[in-house]
């Protein structure tokens, strides 16, 4: 393993007690409450920051000029609604939301090797996906990118539908993942049922599904923060990966992060829309 190569945190130590929680009688309900709740803040804090930043008449105006815009440029709504929280301010009077700079071509992808150069983001994250799940050998696997400050369920298979509403969103530090967004490392955990990583929801939602074991890699940028996670579960306990697997998934990560910080920049010319059509409101 190379100086730079990030070491794994084995998380194992035996739960107390070890007794499951009983589930609430309408967990799907509370499950599909939550995720739409969490789902509407994010585009909430772009419909306020375009009332007040274009005196729009009401948040209905706001909401149609986001989906708009989302539709005519093919980004997700959420996904505009966040670039538009996080971008820089337009100049007063400007015409335009960002300074034209040139887009560059994206960064390539050696590190996904047989799944090609895809084009698109979710493309992209399908092929990383598929390419994680090939080195840890596992068939089930899921792909979070961050957004307001959270987990956001994009890609995954092999998951049923009680694991994916669990982890639509993730926001606390119960989980491997959000271990290993905090730590900016490879985390391994060898045994959910008897890892203390996880609270008690979370270990249920990641047993039912078929998963004992689980293997996470964060998506860190050159300038090291976190914008995704790719995580691996396996039908069996694990013994570890080798440092050749570690160095090839520490690979994936990096270069995939670069890839979606390329992409974020490609939406300047829909915030350049958006702010042309909130600008002729006036």
């Amino acid at each position: 393993m190379t100086a730079d190569q990030e070491t794994p945190v084995e998380h194992g130590e035996a739960v107390p007690g070890g007794a499951a929680e009983s589930r609430p009688v309408d967990l799907d309900g509370l499950l599909d409450e939550r995720n739409q709740r969490l789902a509407h803040a994010g585009i909430a804090r772009a419909e306020d920051l375009l009332l007040s930043r274009y005196r729009l008449s009401s948040r209905e105006e706001a909401f149609d000029l986001l989906r708009r815009t989302s539709q005519r440029f093919n980004v997700k709504l959420h996904t505009l609604a966040d670039v538009a929280v996080h971008a820089p301010a337009p100049a007063r009077n400007a015409h335009s939301w960002m300074p034209r700079r040139p887009r560059g071509a994206a960064p390539a992808l050696p590190a996904l090797r047989g799944e090609g150069q895809p084009a698109g983001q979710g493309a992209v994250l399908t092929a990383a996906l598929h390419r994680a799940l090939h080195i840890t050998g596992a068939e089930m696997g899921n792909v979070q990118l961050v957004e307001n400050g959270m987990l956001r369920l994009e890609k995954h298979t092999g998951l049923n539908k009680r694991f994916t509403d669990y982890f639509t969103f993730v926001e606390d530090s119960t989980t491997a993942c959000a271990r290993a967004a905090e730590e900016k490392r490879q985390v391994t955990v060898k045994d959910v049922a008897a890892c203390d990583t996880f609270d008690e929801g979370s270990r249920q939602a990641i047993l039912q599904t078929g998963s004992r074991a689980c293997h996470s890699v964060p998506l860190v940028s050159p300038k090291g923060a976190v914008v995704g996670m790719i995580s691996s579960h396996h039908e069996g306990t694990l013994g570890g990966l080798t440092d050749a697997q570690l160095k090839a998934l520490h690979e994936l990560g990096g270069q995939v992060a670069r890839w979606l910080i390329w992409h974020r920049g490609t939406v300047a010319g829909a915030l350049d829309h958006l702010h042309a059509l909130a600008t002729s409101r006036r």
